[in-house]
């Protein structure tokens, strides 16, 4: 079975991979002054047209000819979203999409998936039925779609099953990554997607902002996330995050014990939300109560080295030269060295747009340059196990003229927010 349409714009969904356990929320009538107090932040949001999804398209295949590849192959995830604003299911019977160099895009799904079937407006649509192979109709869409030999490009969420079942039934193509392919386009971000990354930046400081105002002696980190639930939905997104106290704030993804909060910890809050599938990534550590003296040195640090990370991302500069700008910085006040703990135990930033973590990243070894339209977290941390540790994270983009954060970076240990 066919279908043909143009490209149209689609319902964009909203969809955010967090690190932490989503609490339920505490019912609207309990939540504290300051999340009451938070009304959407939705207006005037643009979704991605459909004119800059073929825009993208006919940059993919520019990109596969460079890389002499006659097609991709996807299935659902952030790349398939952001050539067609569709998001398929993942699972059995799979749901691949062909994106080729020339001619119309092929989807094949089963004629029992009807939520697949029912999604897609463009392009070729192909089904198959019980007892037959998807594997023989992606290879049937590849050969009338030129590429019956060759090299094709597998996008990295394909899972080994569809790509393996796809190999044995056409052996005679070369299957190589598509990287080339969806990170060439993905990595340089357009206005359109800047401004929705704004947006999920702005919307989830103002619920840092918010929920900072809700600290309270004995308060549980599962507390915290509740009220970080509420706000976000308050403010019109889908949002969580990880929350740490004390000790525990040195260990970069958090610990599932459970924590209350005293007089004298840091409080470390990391994560974002999701406007139109654009993901902010935000971290700020502060103070609960009064700060020791070596609090107040060791926070200051960490601000010193997000400011040269910042001051260091330049196009032309490589991604590793950032990683160091930062790193030096604490290795030179006696920590570390390198990734050693107490230290800065991870990479210093991360890409981000459709996907929390993408391409590429700010870490030693990453000889890619930088340049406009990239877009990165800039979080170095420096960890102190078994005392406390303090990251503080804005996402920055690079401009002609070097880097600029979306957020306003925290001012202090005990006025995080100005």
């Amino acid at each position: 079975m066919k279908r043909r349409a143009f490209l149209l714009t689609a319902a964009a969904g909203v969809a955010r991979s967090v690190r932490a356990q989503r609490p339920s929320a505490p019912p609207s009538g309990s939540l504290p002054e300051s999340i009451r107090k938070l009304r959407p932040m939705t207006d005037g949001i643009k979704p991605i047209t459909g004119e800059e999804r073929q825009a993208r398209i006919e940059k993919a295949r520019r990109l596969m000819r460079d890389n002499q590849l006659g097609a991709i192959v996807l299935e659902g995830g952030s790349s398939l979203f952001y050539f067609t604003g569709l998001r398929l299911p993942v699972g059995d019977p799979p749901s691949v999409l062909v994106l080729p160099a020339k001619g119309d895009l092929t989807w094949i799904v089963s004629v029992s998936d009807t939520r697949a079937a029912g999604a897609v407006h463009d392009g070729d649509l192909r089904t198959y039925r019980a007892g037959e192979s998807a594997f023989a109709a992606v290879a049937a869409a590849l050969r009338d779609r030129g590429a019956s030999s060759g090299r094709v490009g597998v996008e990295e969420r394909v899972r080994f099953g569809v790509y393996d079942g796809l190999r044995q039934t056409a052996p005679s193509l070369e299957y190589v990554s598509a990287d080339p392919v969806t990170i060439g386009c993905r990595v340089i971000k357009s206005p359109a997607e800047l401004a929705l990354l704004q947006r999920a930046n702005d919307i989830t400081l103002a619920c840092y902002r918010a929920v900072y105002d809700t600290m309270r002696e004995g308060m549980t980190q599962a507390e915290v996330r509740g009220y970080i639930s509420a706000g976000y939905r308050a403010l019109g997104a889908n949002g969580a995050a990880m929350v740490s106290f004390g000790k525990y704030t040195a260990f970069p993804h958090g610990s599932i014990e459970e924590q209350m909060l005293k007089e004298g910890d840091f409080v470390l809050i990391d994560d974002g939300c999701s406007v139109e599938g654009y993901q902010s990534d935000i971290t700020r550590t502060f103070i609960f109560g009064k700060p020791t003296q070596r609090q107040r040195d060791v926070w200051a640090l960490e601000r010193k080295a997000q400011d040269a990370a910042l001051a260091a991302a330049k196009p032309g500069a490589t991604c590793e030269s950032v990683d160091a700008a930062a790193r030096k910085v604490i290795t030179d006040a006696g920590f570390g060295p390198g990734y050693k703990v107490p230290g800065l135990p991870h990479r210093t930033g991360h890409g981000i747009g459709l996907d929390g973590h993408e391409w590429t990243y700010l870490v030693k070894g990453n000889k890619t340059k930088l340049q406009p339209g990239m877009c990165f977290s800039d979080e170095p941390m420096i960890a102190i196990y078994g005392e406390f540790g303090v990251r503080l994270e804005d996402c920055m983009y690079i401009t002609e003229s070097g880097a600029r954060t979306f957020t306003t970076q925290s001012q202090s240990i005990d006025q995080p927010f100005g």
